[in-house]
């Protein structure tokens, strides 16, 4: 007899195996100092477009000892190249439902990586106003050891990089300004935050290595 097929949502969207969420880190002995470049880590890099998010993630993933993924959502969305429902012709249910499957593809690849020991680093527009669509969806897709870190630089510093984009990721400057100011309500939130304005990409790379040094020693909760 055949076996059934999987479940699949409302949307048609066949339901992958949920797997083995990531673990809260535990803390380690007081006498031992974590090195996080040797560490199989989950990490989630948060910030506005114009950030420095995937260039920091490619650095800092090249360039750990130990194997390392850099896992982009808005690489993830693009993969849609026919019906591509591009954010900026407008927010509606196309686009929402095209990130959600995003979050949730790279959420199952980033489990998987973890499973076979190769450490994964995220990074996504995560806005701090809409928990259970941002954070909240990362941390049921990813498990409760991903560690978030907002990558956050001075406006001044969205809107030149920006301008130095191209196709579909440039954004209008009314638009960097609005998700910008959005950001800022990470602070105060318990999460880490690096502010990247004077930082160079290998700087701010190893700023998240001190950064993530400080959350293996004391596992954040959020």
């Amino acid at each position: 007899m055949a076996a059934a097929p999987p479940a699949s949502d409302a949307t048609g969207h066949v339901r992958l195996p949920p797997g083995a969420p990531v673990a809260m880190p535990s803390a380690p002995p007081a006498h031992t100092v974590p090195d996080p470049t040797t560490t199989t880590l989950a990490v989630l890099l948060i910030g506005p477009a114009g950030a420095g998010k995937t260039s920091v993630a490619k650095h800092w993933a090249e360039r750990r000892r130990v194997p390392t993924a850099h896992i982009s959502l808005d690489d993830v969305r693009e993969w849609v190249r026919s019906g591509f429902a591009n954010p900026q012709s407008g927010w509606n249910d196309n686009s929402e439902a095209q990130y959600r499957l995003a979050r949730r593809t790279c959420g199952f690849a980033a489990r998987n990586f973890l499973a076979n020991g190769i450490s994964c680093i995220l990074d996504d527009a995560v806005f701090p106003d809409r928990p259970v669509v941002g954070l909240g969806g990362w941390k049921r897709h990813v498990g409760p050891g991903l560690l978030p870190v907002v990558l956050l630089p001075g406006l001044d510093v969205v809107l030149e990089r920006n301008a130095e984009r191209s196709g579909t990721r440039r954004l209008t400057d009314e638009e960097v300004a609005r998700i910008h100011g959005r950001m800022a309500g990470w602070y105060g939130s318990g999460l880490p935050i690096i502010d990247n304005s004077q930082l160079d990409i290998p700087t701010t790379a190893h700023v998240l290595d001190e950064v993530l040094t400080r959350a293996l020693t004391s596992p954040p909760t959020w």
